[in-house]
């Protein structure tokens, strides 16, 4: 078992280069959200049993894709955005909080632009309160954070990862209310029974009702489709 935030030590050397490149291996636009572009990333903390991304990216890290800057990333996402006429933008593919500084330097270039960035990310990183103070101030910043399981133990199942590291992402959406930043949450439906969503919502509960009547549930048929 895995414990993500040790994790991302290890990757983050792998896919940053000289603090702000990172590795990406693909650009394209998307349907969901209604249209939204994206810039896929190589490396993620996490080693979920659905991952959806091809095994050369996956697993070969040091060789995927081509190290980019934030200007270079955010120029495509803006150029893929006009063209298709999207007003939403996001990385995917991996875990995007990984290189931190690529990622303020990022956000901050596109937050000139006026578009929708959407954070997708598994929240491990985000339950660092320094990490969250730094994203409150951009304007068109939404964070959305994948639960990935119900409950701790089937977290621990279908990620690889342990126990503990179910309430990462719980301490993540607490710190980005707390900072009175957008968010909402999504879980994998495929794995909830009535029992464990129940458990799940009691936990959303005590942070904020809000997060209960925006819980997202995500299929893995379209999502192993991303």
């Amino acid at each position: 078992m895995i414990d993500p935030l040790e994790f991302s030590i290890k990757i983050e050397p792998l896919v940053i280069k000289n603090g702000d490149q990172k590795r990406y291996y693909r650009f394209r636009g998307a349907k969901y959200y209604g249209g939204i572009s994206t810039a896929d990333v190589v490396g993620c903390n996490m080693n979920c049993a659905f991952c959806w991304v091809h095994p050369k990216v996956r697993y070969q890290v040091q060789e995927a894709g081509t190290f980019y800057s934030p200007e270079q990333v955010g120029n495509r996402l803006v150029q893929i955005a006009k063209k298709a006429r999207f007003q939403q933008l996001r990385v995917s593919g991996g875990e995007p909080t990984i290189g931190k500084e690529h990622l303020i330097a990022l956000i901050r270039y596109l937050d000139e632009y006026p578009y929708t960035f959407i954070l997708e990310t598994n929240g491990m990183l985000l339950c660092h309160e320094e990490y969250v103070r730094d994203l409150r101030n951009f304007r068109n910043l939404h964070v959305r954070i994948s639960l990935k399981a119900a409950t701790p133990e089937v977290f621990a199942k279908v990620t690889g990862a342990t126990q503990k590291a179910y309430d990462y992402p719980l301490q993540a959406l607490q710190l980005l209310i707390d900072n009175e930043i957008s968010c909402h949450t999504s879980v994998i439906s495929d794995f909830c029974s009535k029992e464990e969503l129940v458990y799940l919502v009691k936990r959303l509960q005590e942070l904020n009702p809000e997060l209960v009547s925006q819980l997202e549930f995500e299929s893995l048929i379209p999502l192993l489709q991303n």
